[in-house]
Parts: C-alpha cells; structure tokens; sequence
C-alpha cells in the first residue's frame, strides 16, 4: 500500500519558522492573551460536554456544539466580560475553528467505530501548567513592520530573521516550547525547485521494536521503554514530513509503504516468506526461486513503486493504483 505523492511543479505552502526576541513587556501581554485563549478553550470543552450529557438524557431534542455554536458563545461572553474583551479577537475565533476540527475528527472516529488507541480523542481542558501558550493569527490579525512582527492586541515582537520569507505570510503562529523560548512559524507560498532527473529509487527502512540489546548493523532504531519508543515515534514522525517537504519542494515522489511483509517477501518473484526473519539473521535467501542477498538490499527494492508494477502481487498485497 502506498500513499501517493502530489501533484508536482505547482505551488504550495510551507512554513518558515524563527526564533523570537520578547521583551518582558511583550512577554507579560503573551501570557495574558493565552489565558484568555485557554479560558475560552476550556469553555468551548464545558459547552461540549454539556451537549453530550443533554443529549444522551434527551435524545428527542439534540443539541449541536459546532464552529457556529461556539462563535456565537464567544461574542455573547466578549460583550459580557470585560477582561476576555481586552484581547484580540483573531487568535480566539481561531482556537474555536481549531477546537471544532478537534471535535470532528473525535466525532468522525467515533462514528466509524475506530478501535480506542487509533482514535483522535475528544479535545480536553487545557491546563495551565501543562498546556504550552500557541496563538494562530490569520492575515488579518497580524503584520510586518520595519522586520518586526505585531500582532493584535498592541504585542509587538522582534523577529530573528535567519532567511527571508519568499511571499507574504497568510498566517502565523506564536508559540512557546518547553525551554520558555518564543518563536514565529509563518505560512507562505511556494513554488517547487525541482533537481535534475537521477533516474533513482532509495527505500529507507525504519522501525521501533522492544529489546534488551542493539547491534551496530542493525538499521532499525531500538528502544527499551515506553518512553523511549514515543521518542523514537516522534523523531520518526518529523524526519518523515520533513522528507515529504523536501521531496515537495524539489520535484521528488515520495511513496509511504505500508511495512507489512517488507522483510519476507522477494524481490525477485514476490513469494513470502512462511515465518519473520529474526534480527539477527542479515541475508534473505528465498525459498522459491534461491535469490540470496543482504536482508536490507531485499527490503529496499520491495519498498520500490516500480518493482510493485513489474511484480506481480503476493498473497495480502494490492496492486498499486
């Protein structure tokens, strides 16, 4: 199974982040902003569950808590409260976009029966010592003046400028990491660079497997705890959209192979091996037509779209659309 690649040569959107310099001032202001972001977050979480519990009492009389729902309870509590009106208004309409694309998704899982640990969750409190301050501004909420961006609200922020943009930003976003540095992701157009035709295939393997010990000429990435594999998940995680950004941006076809089989089956006539191969065993050798050769050198040429066209499907594969 493999997940297709765009289309190649038109324009698309990236984002370019960079570091920022907050003074104390601004800093104060961002942390402001964000407990008027998290309380209305948080109400949106309330609104939500009190939809749910009405509606498995009084199931005649459904209630909805969508986009449309929500905004219209956040202009009624900016006329109420004074303190929530002192904000911006751009960022808070965005957390109420983003919380109902949250909730659809939970919804959407929910509906199709997804078995719990695939599922998205439904959208929960935001808690002031765990939830990290983010703020999405879209164009009309922000701007760039003499190299430093403001946002609404008076928050000035100078921007460390380590390239330069290549279009006008349509939206941005402020957050903090976990070492209290500050930064802005902004989201622009832009074309493709393709790179002159090689004619190549490369397959990259990579997993996570629980075990006691690692070997140099392993290729797989082996972690021991709990921990360590939702590390090594996200730093897969990463490394894979940013190997699909770079294959965006310079014309490059990217195929995500499902891993299912990779190692038992051929590369030269596509029979399937009746048992995994362990670790510790490096050379494929089938057992159908004797084709011997590197573990990894087998896997990379079946992880390869055009060995999928020229052979034919094993039992358990579907042929390429």
């Amino acid at each position: 199974m493999t997940a297709a690649a765009q289309t190649w040569g038109e324009t698309g959107r990236a984002r370019y982040t960079f570091r920022l310099r907050v003074s104390s001032t601004a800093n104060a202001l961002l942390l402001a902003e964000w407990d008027r972001c998290r309380w209305v977050w948080n109400e949106c979480v309330a609104k939500s569950k009190a939809v749910h519990a009405h509606n498995r009492v009084h199931p005649e009389d459904r209630q909805t808590c969508g986009p449309v729902q929500l905004s219209a309870m956040l202009t009624e509590a900016r006329a109420r409260i004074p303190w929530l009106c002192e904000g911006a208004s751009v960022p808070q309409q965005q957390l109420i976009r983003d919380f109902g694309k949250s909730r659809a998704k939970a919804m959407k899982d929910i509906k199709a029966r997804l078995p719990m640990r695939q599922r998205a969750g439904m959208p929960k409190w935001k808690k002031k010592r765990d939830a990290s301050p983010t703020f999405e501004y879209t164009r009309r909420g922000f701007r760039l003046k003499d190299g430093r961006l403001r946002l609404a609200g008076g928050i000035v922020l100078t921007v460390v400028w380590s390239r330069d943009l290549p279009s006008d930003p349509s939206s941005v976003r402020v957050y903090r990491d976990g070492l209290g540095h500050w930064y802005a992701s902004f989201v622009v157009e832009t074309g493709s660079e393709p790179l002159p035709e090689t004619g190549c295939v490369i397959g990259i393997d990579w997993g996570v497997k629980e075990t006691a010990t690692t070997t140099s000429n392993d290729p797989k990435f082996l972690a021991k705890t709990t921990m360590a594999r939702k590390a090594a998940d996200a730093a897969i995680s990463a490394t894979k959209a940013a190997l699909v950004e770079m294959g965006r941006k310079h014309a490059r076809k990217v195929h995500l192979v499902h891993p299912a089989h990779t190692t038992m089956d051929c590369a030269d006539c596509g029979a399937r091996a009746k048992h995994a191969l362990p670790l510790s065993e490096r050379t494929y050798t089938c057992t159908a037509c004797g084709a011997s050769r590197p573990r990894d050198k087998n896997s990379a040429r079946v992880m390869s779209p055009s060995y999928r066209w020229e052979v034919p499907p094993a039992p358990g594969w579907s042929q390429p659309g």
